[in-house]
This record gives C-alpha cells, structure tokens and sequence, in this order.
C-alpha cells in the first residue's frame, strides 16, 4: 500500500476535530439540528484552514445512516464511501479544470435526478473561482432554486472573483488563519502517535513557516520526518527548510538598533555565504521591527504578536532601551524600502545600502518632544539673559487665578489700586495707574510683560513682543494693541493663552486687571497721501503726448507744473 501523507492521514472527520474553525463548525451543527441548512454554502479563506475538509464533514453530517446529525458515525456505508472519495452521490469538482459552461450545463441537467441511496446529491466545488463567467450564469437559476435534494457546497481562497450574483444566492462562512501555537499543539499530538522525537521549539518552527496552514505545517513536517530516522534537531529543521534561525534576527536587529554598521554587514555577509534567502531575511526583519514596535506600544500590542510567551520576552527586553520613534523609524525604513529588494538582480548590495541608510539616518522626535525642548532651552537662555540685564530682582508672587475670557471680570480692587514694579528699582515701590501717563513707562510696562511671559511661556513670548504698545481706558482697563494680523490675533486671543497673558500681567501689576485685545491699524498721515498724489499727477504730466510735442516742437522746457486744487461742490 502506498504511504499516506499525514494531511490525508489525520484529516478531520467530524466537526468537532477541525482545528480553530468554531465559529463555523458550531453554525453548521446548530443548522442541522435545527433543520436549517442552506442549500448553497461557500467557505472562504487561507489555503489549508479546512474549507473542503468542513464540506465532507457537512455531506457526511447530512447524508449519515444516523442523521441528518451534527457528529457522523463515519461507520456506515455512506460515510465510508464520502471518506474515501468513492460516494456516487457526492461529487467532488475541481472548478479550474471543470470550467467550461458545457461541463456546467450538463451538472444542471443532471441535479433533476434523484440520489441512488443517499438522502441527499451534494455537489463540492473546490476552487469555485476559477469558473468562467458563462459558467457562472449557466449555474445562476440552479443555484437559486434547486432542488430539494440537492445542495451546493462552495470552497475558494478568492471570493472577491466570484460573481455578486452568485454571492447573494450562497450562505457565506469565512475561516480564520490558524495561529502558531494551536498549529504546535496539534503537530505534537500528531507526532506522539507517529512516535517522531521532536522538541517544541523545532514544531514552533515549522508552524511559523506554515503561515496559518495546517495542510502547509503537515507536510513540512512530513517532509522533516522523511529526512531523518533518529532524533530531529533544531539545526536539522533550519538547514532542511532553509528557515532562518531566530537569534540571527534578534543579533542583526540588535546591530541596527545600536548603530553598529560593521556588525550588521558582517552578520549579513556570513548569512550570504551560509545561502540565506535574502529576502526571507529581509521579510523576516520586518516581521522582526514590527513586533518590537506592537510590543513596545503596551499591553494591547502584546495581543497583535503571534509569538511564544519566552520569545515574547526576549522581544521585549531587546525593546525596552530603544524608544518608540527609533522602532517606528527603522521600520517604516524597512518597509518603505521593500519593493526596491524585491526587483533587485543584486539583494545582497541592495541590503547593505537599506542597513548605511537605516542607521545613518537618526529618527525624527515628535513635534511634542521637539517644542518642549525647544521651550526648555528658550526659558534657561531667556532666563540667563534677563538675570545678566536686570539690575535689580522682582519680588516673587504667586500666580493669580486665570479667567475663562479674553475680557477678564471686573477685578476686586479698585482699578485705580494696581500698580507696576518697572526694572531697575532698586525697592519695590508702587506706580499707580493715573501716574501711567508716560510713553516711557507704558514702554517699560510692556517690555517687563513680554520678559515675564518669555520666563512662563517662551512660545507665547514672540506672539506678545509683537504687540505695539500698551494704554490705559477708562476704568483703570489695560488695553495691548497688536497689529492687524490674523497670526498674532488668533494665537494671543485663544483662551488658554489669553488667561496666561492676563495671569502673568497681574503678576506684574500685582492687582488683578481688566485686559482687553485691540488691534491698530497702519494708517498713512493725509500729508504723505497727498505728496504720493502730487508725485503721481506730475509724472503724467510730463510723459502726456501733448506736452511731449510742444517740448519738441518749440525746443522748450518744464519749469512749473502747477496742480489745481478741487472746489468745494
């Protein structure tokens, strides 16, 4: 007897053996016991994930001596006969190579014909995309309403080929990518009845290499056992699938992460000569990068990689002295620059100019990290510079309480109370505000504001420098004029910087004010307008073609140009 695989060997023959699928073994099962399964049924998903195993499950629950029943006996004669592919009254087909409309037809013509002796005559259509379009539209009214013994039972990896008008008549079931550790446990089972020595970790190897596929994983494995009759090692497994050995990911990552140029190129040369895929390395890198990032993001990251707990470890000791914008970095490196790999002639050189980019050009910090950088060096160089002119110290105050409008409340004080310390002084003596009449003293009041605001908040403190003067209203207000600008309006005029403003010109003053936001326009004096005016009316006198001939005509020359004034209508 010829050697059975182990996919074939341990294929699933009830619902409740297939791996990961419970989602939509359960649904069936509750179908059938409830009497609700659809005629047409489409299974999608991954390759090996279990869609046409699912289907001769599903023909055997329904046309089993026992049943209709979620759980085949797989004793009696047409489960035997489904199992071994030799049921008359189920048909396989394969859709690539039974495509043609003819082959369709001729299933329509005969789906009118009762089963031999089965409950049912089930038609499994594996890889139902590959069907032509006419193929399609000879199955469309079938397909709706077909017989009461007849069923449909659909499995594709592309369902986005199938026609929406076959979609809408079918009862779709996605299936799921199966995860590592589900893959490992069930190949130790598997290995424990075939009596294979095999540690876990090697399985794991395996599994990952299988991408989510169990028929994927089964056969490497086959493959490993077939090569070796005594105990299997780990280096065995690396070298017969030519996968690459996770602690030379972690040493290449780690040489990247640090810079070491020289290390990485080494690492990389001694893989070339081992015969390392470069672009299994490459790809293996990024899945590398990007699980360091998930990892590094919490708690919920954790739950985006599909890694052992050890590794996972490992993974997050390796990211913990790296931040988050170096990882993000490296891996957006990584992958913006993929495609120039995959089309190289040459992925060896390729690799290294990716490696001299990647650690020669240093991440960007967030726009957060850089202002608050920027604002801590401001306040210790404006800082220095502040103690270095004043000859003499402010008295320290305690901030008074910011106001929720540009236009603060009336204070309690009397306006007239509040006064200015101005630079200089040597006591801290009071300026009343009927005494602020001075040009200079409202200059010096503004200028020890933006020195004050400079101190607090150096990125508010260009916006306040631009203000052009300070004055004071009626009441005692304190009014700043900016100029007409949208820019300096909308910063100063946000509540968050007005209440900072205000806080800081009370600390000044040292009595709560009343502040208002003006804006002064550029206006131009009537005596230059008028000058610009006479300037303009001279010079087209003198270029208007009536003068210009009689200057040429009579050899003359302009001595007055005389502009007269309009009367009053």
């Amino acid at each position: 007897m010829s050697y059975l695989v182990l996919a074939r060997k341990y294929r699933p023959q009830t619902f409740s053996d297939v791996i990961q699928q419970e989602h939509v073994t359960q649904t069936l099962c509750h179908a059938i016991s409830s009497g609700r399964v659809a005629h047409a049924i489409l299974f999608t998903g991954p390759r090996g994930t279990g869609k046409t195993t699912i289907a001769r499950i599903l023909a055997k629950a329904l046309n089993c001596e026992q049943g209709p029943t979620p759980t085949p006996c797989n004793v009696c004669r047409s489960c035997r006969e489904i199992t071994s592919g030799q049921a008359v009254d189920v048909f396989e087909i394969d859709g690539a190579s039974n495509n043609s409309v003819d082959q369709i037809r001729d299933l329509r013509d005969n789906v009118r014909y009762m089963p031999s002796h089965s409950r049912y005559k089930i038609y499994i259509i594996d890889e139902v995309h590959m069907l032509t379009t006419a193929a399609f539209n000879a199955l469309l009214k079938t397909l709706e309403e077909p017989p009461a013994h007849v069923l449909f039972l659909f499995a594709t990896t592309e369902p986005q080929k199938i026609p929406l008008t076959i979609l809408s008549r079918c009862q779709r079931h996605d299936l799921r990518r199966i995860d590592t550790q589900s893959i490992v446990d069930h190949l130790q089972a598997l290995c424990l009845q075939e009596h294979v020595d095999i540690t876990p970790e090697s399985l794991r190897v395996v599994a990952q290499e299988a991408g989510g596929s169990m028929r994927d994983a089964l056969s490497l494995l086959d493959q490993v056992i077939s090569f070796s009759d005594s105990k299997i090692t780990h280096d065995l497994i690396l070298n017969l699938l030519g996968i690459i050995d996770r602690q030379y990911i972690y040493d290449m990552s780690q040489a990247i992460l640090n810079g070491d140029i020289l290390t990485a190129l080494d690492l990389l040369e001694t893989g070339f000569e081992n015969g390392v895929d470069l672009k299994r390395l490459y790809a293996a890198l990024i899945e590398h990068f990007r699980n360091l990032l998930m990892l590094k993001l919490g708690a919920k990251g954790r739950s985006l990689v599909d890694l052992p707990d050890i590794e996972i470890n490992m993974v997050q000791q390796q990211a913990a002295p790296v931040s988050k914008a170096s990882l993000h970095h490296v891996f957006d490196m990584l992958f913006s620059e993929e495609a120039v790999l995959r089309y190289t002639a040459v992925p060896r050189f390729a690799l290294e100019i990716i490696f001299f980019r990647i650690i020669q050009t240093r991440p960007a910090l967030p726009i957060e990290d850089l202002i608050e950088k920027l604002e801590r060096l401001r306040k210790e160089i404006t800082g220095a510079g502040v103690r270095h002119v004043q000859t003499g110290h402010p008295p320290e105050v305690s901030p008074a309480s910011s106001s929720k409008a540009v236009i603060p409340s009336e204070p309690e004080a009397d306006a007239e109370d509040f006064s200015i310390t101005l630079p200089g002084e040597k006591s801290a003596s009071l300026l009343r505000v009927s005494e602020l009449t001075s040009e200079d003293m409202l200059q010096s009041a503004l200028q020890r504001i933006v020195e004050k605001i400079s101190e607090t908040s150096p990125a508010l403190a260009p916006v306040v420098s631009k203000a052009n003067r300070l004055s004071t209203a009626e009441n005692g207000t304190l009014v700043m004029y900016f100029p007409e600008n949208e820019f300096y309006l909308s910063r100063v005029r946000q509540t968050k910087n007005a209440d900072l403003l205000k806080s800081v010109i009370e600390q000044v003053f040292e009595k709560p004010v009343r502040l208002m936001i003006e804006t002064e326009k550029k206006t131009v004096s009537e005596n230059k307008v008028n000058v610009q005016q006479s300037q303009y009316i001279r010079q087209e006198a003198l270029n208007h073609p009536l003068v210009s001939d009689a200057i040429e005509i009579f050899g003359g020359k302009v001595i007055e140009i005389n502009i007269e004034k309009e009367k009053p209508s």
